[in-house]
Order: structure tokens, then sequence, then C-alpha cells
């Protein structure tokens, strides 16, 4: 089935109200950061998950609406880990005609061979599929990567990095891979993880877990952040939208990189 015979998945859904309010936070995201431009063949990374689901969608429902042409196609990538339920997600692409690419691996047999002991998997196992998912935009002819990332996970890594690396950074929306072919985008950076999950549970979304055997526990500096932000949303309501704009709103001459504050060279 190609683009153009696609179901419309807004009219599935139980509240089109949030629908489209998620749809205008990517929209705006896409104009804002220029994400996606006339031609773009984009390959969609697609878990499982609440998130790289619900990323999908609004792609495909923007991309039956944009005055500009592009096409998506889902990528999964399945690490090897036992339970992971591949078929319900390759049921869910069929369902709603997306094109699509299941990408099987032998990621948990290598995780298993190379993980020290009492490490976490999870980042030696992002690192992998990061790799999958680059080799096989290529291999799709794509020339972008969409990934779920939303505004929470933004917000979160900045302050696992202040906290606990020492950096000043977070997620960029758009920037060149590693590999210098491919250009990942992350749509997805202004929606709050609460709307997302609330959607979610109102499509009905067939979510899987990764079936990572410790991926409950692995994260707990990421969980602290999760505890932090709720307490502080409870006095200052604001907080992760000023903690968001903040990203965009820098003033070099007030950090202390002194490389930030070098005299230009002389010509």
């Amino acid at each position: 089935m190609n683009n153009s015979e696609r179901k419309k998945p807004a009219a599935e859904f139980k509240d089109d109200r949030l629908f489209r309010a998620l749809r205008h936070g990517v929209g705006k995201a896409i104009a804002d950061f220029s994400l996606i431009e006339e031609g773009d063949r984009i390959a969609v990374a697609v878990s499982g998950g609440k998130d790289s689901y619900t990323l999908l969608l609004l792609l495909e429902d923007l991309r039956r609406r944009a005055p500009v042409r592009f096409e998506l196609v889902a990528v999964n990538i399945d690490s090897g880990y036992p339970g992971y339920r591949t078929d319900t997600i390759e049921k869910f692409f069929q369902d709603h005609g997306f094109s699509y690419r299941m990408v099987p691996s032998e990621h948990y047999a290598i995780i298993q061979e190379k993980r020290r002991p009492g490490s976490s998997y999870c980042s030696i196992c992002s690192r992998l599929k990061r790799g999958a998912l680059y080799e096989a935009a290529q291999t799709l002819g794509c020339n972008k990567l969409a990934l779920g990332h939303h505004q929470d996970d933004f917000i979160e890594t900045l302050l696992l990095n202040q906290f606990f690396v020492g950096s000043l950074k977070s997620m960029a929306a758009s920037m060149l891979a590693d590999n210098g072919v491919i250009t990942v985008i992350r749509p997805l950076v202004y929606l709050p993880e609460e709307d997302i999950i609330t959607f979610s549970r109102q499509a009905e979304l067939p979510v899987v877990c990764c079936c990572c055997p410790v991926c409950g526990t692995a994260d707990m500096q990421r969980k602290r952040m999760k505890r932090l932000l709720k307490e502080l949303q409870a006095d200052i309501p604001h907080v992760k939208s000023s903690l968001l704009k903040s990203l965009s709103n820098v003033h070099p001459r007030h950090l202390l990189d002194p490389l930030l504050h070098r005299d230009p060279p002389v010509a």
C-alpha cells in the first residue's frame, strides 16, 4: 500500500482535540528547526513504545496535509531480547498501511558477551541500535532519521549533564549524525510526556516493552530527574517550559567556558 492509500489515523482516535494539539506542537517544531524539507525521505525509528508510535502517527498525518512532499518509512530494530513482540509492531504497521522495514540483529548476544558485570545494558544497547538505524536509513535511501525524544527527554538530559557530567548541553532538534550522511531529527521536542501518555492510552496503541532484563532499574539517574521535575512543578508550574526555552536562549558572554571568550584570530 502506498502513502496515498493509507488510512487517516486521526479518525480512529478517541480524543481528536488532543491529537490536534500534539500535531500542532510537531508542526511548530518542524517550522522552528526546519526539520522537514521538500523531497525528504525519512526513516522513523519505531521501537514499539508510546513515543515512537505517536511520532509515526503524527508525521503521517502531517505528511498528508503538508505543502511539501516527503516520504516516511518506519524502521524497527529487533535487538534480540527474548520476548520482544516484533509481531505486534509489524501488525501495527500493516494495519495502518505504513511502509516499513523490520531489522533483526544479534545485539542481545553481543551485549551479553561485552557487558561488564553490574553495568547497564542501556548504554551499549543504544549505541548498537543507533548504528543499526543509521545503516537501515541509508539502505532505504533515507536522508533523515526521526527519533521520538520528547520535551521531558530534552529537559532531563540537560539536568543529567549538569548534575552528573558538569556540561551544559542536552539534545539537538536537528543534527548531522556521526556518519556524516544522515540528519537526525526530533520532532516531539515541544510535546510533554504526560500528553503522549494520555494520547497513547486513548488511542489504545499496542505498546510493547523492549524486554531488556534490567531496563526498569538501569536508568536510575533519569528517574531521579523525573521525580525532581515533578516536585518542582508542584511549586513552579512553568518550570519545564522555562528549562526547555533556556536551550534556545543562550547567552555565551555569561558562561565560563574559556573557548567562548577567546579573542578572534588576527587576519
